[in-house]
């Protein structure tokens, strides 16, 4: 029976290239996927685009695709990846360029747009946001509209002969799912279950191979400096293995793969993509090998009639302020520093912030109540107060930040400001639309 070896290269905007360049060299791969999107990802994409639209998509796909295109072309190894985020087009572009730098020829590179609706946005005014049901057009200053897109572009990609294929947004497992539909054609709902639990355990990378149990006790990850991404052998059947290379670090188990199983999962039994409603109630984990599980009872029912889309907007400002202090007494220090600032906001100002967070980092910053005590301050030798402001304005919060930096922080003994800014609040939100209003485009340009 036919069977497909599909690798993990990336779990994240930033993930490290090494452990994706090993299982493309040594792992026997048929596909990799290099899933690098998140909601706040790509509505900072689309801010990078509106003030240069030279700019938009992820800002590593160069030197990534620099090191794994000579090995997608030497090995026939197809690569998909959503770094397009918000400029596809021009991924495709730099894709290319760089394809005939190296002197790849023979490569063709496909994009896969039509996520991006944001000009589209007005229309939908009258839909209920999912987090709050207010209505769309209660939001301001909209800066991004991104639909969750599934399988089908980045499958009729591979149909027109794509070796490498470039999407904005789509859903996690659908970089993966994709060429399962491709390689075995499948249809029916079952199997798409089936593969969508492929993605779903290999979409994050290093999570499934012993992130999520790094720092329990030596014991617990053999490594975990050097652990290996995994591979899924994928039979037409739908039956799997889950593995990662031999020799390589992390570890890979029934344990890792029930934890990756309930990533982001709200119900289990209704994981609601755009390619089908999974349903993973009934998956069974079974160690098969050293660092090898076999995964069965996935399955799914048929998929909902809309997309879910991402929109980023503008949600004003957040300050930010951060002062170390260090040598005997820090922590305390710091507290008199806390309480000094206080003081000012009342004196100078006249009232404490609206929304404000201002702590220790590493002693009390993080609220954890009184089931976990805190260290003994004399045991600490170091301290750095981080004071975080949130209002509509930078003419609002500055005051404030300026009483904890140039009123305590410039002037105490012992005390550094290292951090003083203020950025936008680029906030998230959600709507539902119908599939009929969109319609992925596959573009193809060949080395």
């Amino acid at each position: 029976m036919k069977t497909i070896r599909i690798g993990s290269g990336a779990g994240y905007a930033g993930d490290i290239i090494w452990p994706a360049l090993d299982i493309m060299e040594q792992g026997d791969l048929d596909y990799i996927a290099f899933e690098c999107l998140a909601e706040r990802t790509i509505a900072l994409a689309q801010t990078q685009k509106l003030a240069d639209p030279g700019l938009g998509y992820n800002d590593r796909l160069t030197e990534r695709m620099e090191k794994i295109l000579p090995l997608a072309h030497k090995d026939h190894i197809k690569v998909i990846t959503n770094m397009g985020a918000a400029n596809v087009a021009g991924a495709v572009a730099e894709t290319v360029r760089i394809a005939r730098e190296l002197g790849l020829a023979g490569l063709k590179i496909a994009g896969v747009e039509g996520d991006d609706i944001t000009g589209q946005i007005g229309r939908y005014e009258d839909r209920p946001l999912l987090e709050s049901g207010a209505p769309l057009g209660s939001l301001k200053d909209i800066v991004s509209a991104n639909v969750y897109l599934g399988a089908a572009g980045i499958v009729e990609a591979l149909k027109r002969g794509a070796d490498i294929v470039i999407t904005g947004r789509c859903a996690d497992p659908a970089l993966f799912l994709a060429p399962l539909i491709y390689e075995f054609g499948w249809q029916s709902d079952d199997l798409l279950g089936k593969g969508t639990a492929v993605g779903h355990l290999l979409e994050c990378g290093g999570y499934l191979t012993g992130g999520y149990f790094a720092g329990l006790g030596r014991s617990h990850v053999d490594d975990v400096w050097d652990f290996g991404y995994p591979i899924a052998e994928v039979r037409e059947d739908g039956s799997f293995c889950v593995t990662k290379l031999p020799g390589s670090g992390g570890r890979l188990d029934r344990a890792t793969c029930i934890e990756q199983l309930l990533y982001e999962i709200h119900d289990p039994a209704n994981y609601i993509t755009p390619d089908v409603v999974a349903d993973f109630s009934h998956i069974q984990f079974e160690e098969v090998g050293p660092s090898r599980v076999k995964v069965t009872g996935a399955t799914g029912r048929p998929a909902t009639p809309t997309y879910k889309v991402s929109i980023g907007y503008r949600d004003g400002v957040i300050g930010t302020t951060e002062i170390s202090n260090g040598g005997y007494g820090a922590i305390e220090r710091c507290e008199i520093m806390i309480e000094g600032a206080k003081k000012m906001w009342m004196k100078r100002i006249g009232r404490m912030p609206e929304e404000h967070r201002i702590g220790i980092i590493g002693y009390n910053a993080q609220e954890t109540g009184p089931e976990i005590p805190l260290p003994p301050k004399e045991l600490l030798t170091e301290g750095r107060i981080r004071c975080a402001v949130r209002g509509r304005t930078r003419e609002e919060v500055q005051p404030y930040l300026d009483c904890v930096t140039s009123g305590l922080g410039a002037h105490a003994c012992g005390a550094s400001v290292m951090v003083h800014k203020v950025v936008p609040v680029l906030a998230i939100a959600s709507i539902l639309v119908p599939k009929a209003d969109v319609e992925p485009t596959v573009i193809c340009q060949e080395v």
